[in-house]
């Protein structure tokens, strides 16, 4: 693997290569090799990376911030990494290049109601012990680019350009403080700044149902809790959300 950059803090391994197919696919092999913890795969282009449901995400070279990241202490609910991932990334955002990204459940970043950047987690199979050994995160955020239905920082007139490794890291020291508090507490956060909590969704399921109502909390466990318009709780696990409005006071 050729090798740009090889740098090591106190928390994190980042390595960063012109190009590969896949990040997450490279740190879930390099993570069954004994990769430590934190470590980190950036590449400048990604030939066969993929999103939640298998879309496919591809962007112009080093044009945005496609990462992977590797966990070896796995929380309970593994859903609480990708939660971290997403609220760095919407903090970075905000903070270092002042557009104002939301999160959208599960792991979407939003501005406005055009797609920012995309999570999508694997977990390594259980080990002996009956663990799972190490979860890889990869992230792709648009930072100078997007493809038609979607946004890009520079689009929405960042105040501050950022590189991908710029971007990249200013987000590690955030994870490092997410991952400081309890699960509870971090749960908190995550729901604390989802956008899609009062609002009116529709909740695209993957067998072609839906459901429409209003998002009213989201379960330790990461399902979304939809209150529809007969009194009626669902709670969604895996589905493609709208955002609709806000709820009538």
């Amino acid at each position: 693997m050729d090798t740009l950059n090889a740098n090591s803090s106190e928390n994190w391994h980042i390595s960063a290569v012109p190009e590969t197919g896949s990040t997450n696919a490279d740190l879930m092999e390099l993570g069954a090799k004994g990769a430590p913890d934190r470590s980190v795969l950036r590449a400048d282009y990604q030939s066969a990376g993929r999103g939640r449901l298998d879309r496919t995400w591809e962007a112009p070279r080093g044009a945005n911030l496609l990462v992977s990241l590797l966990f070896r202490d796995v929380p309970s609910q593994l859903h609480l990494l990708t939660q971290v991932v997403a609220l760095a990334a919407v903090q970075v955002a905000q903070e270092l290049c002042g557009v104002q990204a939301t999160l959208k459940w599960p792991n979407d970043i939003l501005v406005g109601t055009e797609k920012l950047a995309g999570i999508l987690a694997q977990a390594a199979p259980v080990d002996s012990n009956g663990r799972i050994p190490f979860v890889v995160v990869g992230i792709g955020c648009n930072l100078g680019w997007a493809p038609p239905g979607a946004t890009s920082l520079a689009d929405c007139g960042w105040t501050r350009e950022a590189t991908p490794d710029e971007f990249l890291r200013a987000m590690l020291p955030v994870i490092d403080d997410l991952l400081s508090l309890d699960e509870m507490s971090l749960h908190a956060t995550y729901v604390e700044r989802l956008s899609t909590i009062g609002l009116t969704v529709r909740a695209e399921m993957p067998d072609g149902n839906h459901i429409v109502g209003r998002a009213v909390s989201v379960e330790p466990d990461g399902q979304l809790v939809i209150l529809d318009d007969c009194a009626i709780t669902h709670r969604v696990n895996t589905a493609d959300v709208v955002h609709l409005r806000p709820v009538s006071e």
